[in-house]
């Protein structure tokens, strides 16, 4: 094992303020058959509580989910469902709240919507139940992401709680928060809500989130400028974009849309 677990062979009432932070460090979403690789290994050790390895479990199975082995997933899932929870109600409520969160986030993957909301409402309940502010507002940003005619509603609730916490990592939920509902709002066709939502996401992101969060949010602005007609001002962001991250095909695309054709020579008629 690396030191990503370290926090969690701490005494049992830490474990839940740290499990985050460990479980941050063994992510790389860009890579999702490395993190499996990671996550079973933490499931199986027996230095981590039995919560800890419970917990690691869950994102074994977001690993293996996010690589199309859904049954797979699903059976870790399950075997947790019947597992001793933990030491506490809190723990055995928050363990169920990511189950609930992992078999949603498979529905919602394979866009069965009905099963997805239910499961997303559900890990509210149970994050609610357990304590974790961190797993509500995860479980709110994907029913604001998900669950179709309710998106503004859910984003709502994901910012009153906002509004109460201090804690970066929570704050970050902010990027997500306004980052979805400004695509909510670009596609029903009100661009101008849009980029208020997109700038605030850039704002949360400056402020709390990761350096492809920042990219991402100001991508977004740039592409809400477009559909505005303020093309000036959106070339510019993509090409300051670009700068940055120039194999980036969104940019690059982007960026052909929005600069003039060129125009072609006036033939000349030889004498």
């Amino acid at each position: 094992m690396d030191d990503s677990t370290d926090a969690l062979h701490a005494d049992p009432s830490h474990h839940r303020g740290h499990e985050q932070q460990a479980i941050d460090r063994m992510w790389d979403f860009a890579d999702p058959a490395a993190s499996e690789e990671r996550f079973r290994a933490a499931a199986a050790d027996e230095t981590l509580s039995v919560h800890g390895r419970a917990v690691m479990a869950t994102q074994l199975a977001r690993a293996m989910g996010l690589q199309h082995r859904d049954e797979e997933a699903l059976a870790v899932l399950a075997e947790l469902e019947g597992a001793d929870p933990g030491d506490s109600d809190e723990e055995a409520a928050e363990l169920r709240a990511r189950i609930a969160l992992e078999r949603g986030r498979m529905a919602a993957a394979g866009e069965r919507l009905d099963e997805a909301v239910p499961e997303f409402t559900r890990a509210v309940r149970e994050a609610a139940l357990g304590g974790s502010t961190f797993l509500v507002l995860d479980a709110l940003h994907m029913l604001a992401l998900n669950d179709t005619g309710h998106e503004e509603e859910w984003a709502a609730e994901g910012f009153d709680i906002l509004e109460g916490v201090r804690d970066p990592r929570l704050k970050r939920w902010g990027v997500a928060l306004h980052n979805n509902l400004g695509w909510t709002k670009h596609d029903g066709g009100d661009a101008q809500a849009a980029l208020y939502h997109f700038q605030k996401a850039v704002d949360a992101a400056d402020r709390y989130g990761t350096a492809g969060q920042q990219h991402v949010a100001r991508w977004s602005v740039g592409r809400a400028l477009r559909t505005l007609g303020r093309t000036d001002e959106a070339l510019g962001i993509q090409r300051e974009l670009a700068l940055a991250r120039p194999d980036d095909p969104y940019v690059r695309a982007e960026i052909e849309a929005l600069e003039p054709a060129p125009t072609e020579a006036e033939p000349t008629i030889e004498p």
